[in-house]
């Protein structure tokens, strides 16, 4: 295992490497990360247990890290924290390492990513795309290979969207698992603290770490008659309008399902969408002026200039809904409830995509109301009707990560992580160079479970380059005019094998989207700019074969 100061140090290169400075907010200094590693090395050393010796994570933004301002997203409203939050504490005392605080929709007030004055939060596999919030940085500092793990909160979806949106695992617990002290409350009521995660069994360690006895007690769970997992499904017809592709996929995951073993049952998902609608458009949402709505009114009022006028909207119109408006909502909660609870009778939990679609930047910029409010459709009644939920990739859709969502009662959270762990979605990794088959790195696929698919050629946008390095590998580079085709290998591989590969990626290798022939896209291995100073342009070869065979095309 690599110490943790190696760990720290490939970190905040991946940081430089990957160029994306809207993912923090605020960001410690890497010689007082490094100097924490070598006391966490110190004491692995004399033998002291630390079962996260060395683990990198981030914190959203509104979460408190001593030593750094917790802004929720908003500079004016900065305070700097006495101490750690709960959470942060727990996992640093197991010899976590935690890099900074990240991006978030202000006051954790969205599902886009985009409501932020330090910068809209970009999609790590499509920049043009959003990431998905309010965790947007948490998600992305995940996928991009940064940290191992992060920390998000979830009211309305979260912990979920972010993680379906950039093909990485996000766990949502039952409410009160997780202590949400030293935390900025959006709905009071309703937060979670979530853990982001490239594979199941990481999220899963990091939340034991997190998780305290529960807090009230435990209800009744519904009695489980042996046989297969039940897992309830509504029809594909009934999901509503979902971006194109989407439909099939989420079939594809019920079938893998199927194929493990598991019962489907038909359910009606009405009172989970109509009680999803009740988050924002009913009297559910003034519990968020209740949270920073004085706040909002002060900075008003004095001219601030870093209020999201999205978010301000929101709060400001929380402020005059009438309490009558609430006890009727709250019955009419409790009766969409008991809908949902005996749709799911004695299933283990539901399947759901976790988002209907996923939008542009600028899809966002123009509605962004309604763009929001899509994407909330499956997991806003979710802290509603107090379940507990895990999103996790299933694939992808034209080239990006497709997400479903595993929902079942409180406190079975265990339970329905191991249902998700039947989802081991593939996705295609496209190689030129050392992974090829048959060269020196190809191993390092085939022991993650991949498997070859095809043969292929990029589109002729890229040049190639020889780079100084053991083993020798050739660099690729997206040029646009001028470029090349270069021959290419696409494999599959399980979406876990993925985020592992690109955590142990080295420099000046990045992994990003490769345009094919055929005009799809799909990731692959390409090379930083800076690399290819002195690197011989092999272009001409068409392809790294060639080239070590010596062979021009």
């Amino acid at each position: 295992m690599s110490s943790a100061v190696s760990r720290v140090r490939a970190a905040y290169a991946r940081i430089e490497a990957v160029d994306r400075p809207e993912v923090w907010i605020d960001l410690r200094a890497q010689s007082a990360v490094e100097a924490e590693a070598r006391i966490i090395d110190e004491r692995v050393a004399a033998g002291e247990p630390l079962p996260l010796a060395g683990r990198l994570f981030a914190a959203k933004g509104n979460i408190d890290v001593q030593g750094l301002l917790t802004t929720a997203g908003c500079p004016s409203y900065a305070y700097q924290p006495d101490a750690d939050a709960p959470v942060v504490a727990r996992l640093r005392a197991a010899g976590a390492l935690v890099l900074g605080t990240t991006n978030l929709d202000q006051f954790a007030t969205g599902l886009v990513g985009t409501r932020s004055p330090y910068g809209a939060v970009r999609n790590a596999h499509d920049p043009s795309r959003v990431s998905g919030g309010s965790s947007a940085g948490s998600a992305v500092a995940v996928a991009l290979g940064i940290v191992d793990f992060a920390l998000g909160t979830d009211t309305a979806g979260s912990g979920r969207v972010p993680a379906a949106f950039n093909g990485i695992v996000g766990l949502k617990p039952t409410r009160g698992l997780v202590p949400a002290e030293g935390v900025v409350p959006a709905c009071a009521s309703l937060d979670c603290v979530t853990v982001f995660a490239r594979t199941l069994p990481e999220a899963e360690q990091a939340l034991s770490f997190m998780a305290s006895p529960p807090g009230r007690a435990l209800p009744p769970l519904p009695q489980r008659a042996p046989g297969p997992w039940r897992i309830a499904v509504p029809p594909v017809r009934r999901l509503g309008e979902l971006d194109d592709g989407w439909a099939e996929a989420y079939e594809a995951a019920v079938r893998q399902l199927t194929a493990a073993g598991a019962e489907i049952r038909t359910v009606d998902l009405a009172p989970f969408t109509e009680a999803a609608a009740m988050l924002y458009e009913g009297a559910f949402v003034a519990e968020r002026y209740t949270a920073v709505g004085s706040f909002v009114d002060k900075a008003l009022a004095a001219g601030d200039g870093s209020l999201d006028p999205t978010v301000v909207g929101i709060i400001t119109r929380a402020r005059d809904i009438p309490a009558h408006q609430l006890f009727a909502d709250q019955d009419r909660l409790a009766a969409l409830r008991s809908r949902a609870e005996a749709e799911l009778a004695d299933a283990d939990a539901l399947l759901l995509p976790t988002v209907p679609g996923h939008p542009t930047l600028a899809e966002v910029t123009a509605d962004p109301l309604g763009a929001n409010a899509r994407l909330g459709r499956f997991t806003n009644s979710t802290n509603l009707f107090d379940l507990a939920a895990v999103a996790v990739p299933a694939g992808e859709v034209n080239g990006l990560p497709f997400g479903v969502m595993l929902i079942g009662p409180a406190f079975t959270d265990d339970r329905v992580a191991r249902i998700a762990g039947a989802l081991r979605p593939e996705v295609c990794l496209a190689v030129v160079g050392a992974h090829l088959s048959d060269q020196p790195l190809n191993p390092q696929l085939l022991a993650l479970g991949a498997r070859f698919d095809r043969t292929v050629t990029t589109a002729p946008r890229y040049r190639l380059h020889a780079l100084s390095t053991t083993p020798p590998k050739p660099g690729l580079v997206h040029v646009g005019e001028g470029g090349a085709a270069i021959e290419a290998e696409v494999w599959r591989l399980p979406a876990e094998g993925l985020g592992r590969l690109l955590a142990e990626l080295p420099r000046p290798m990045a992994l990003g989207r490769v345009e094919l022939a055929d005009g799809s896209h799909v990731p692959g291995f390409l090379c930083e700019p800076g690399a290819l100073k002195d690197a011989e342009d092999i272009t001409s070869y068409g392809g790294w074969r060639a080239y070590l065979g010596g062979g021009r095309s």
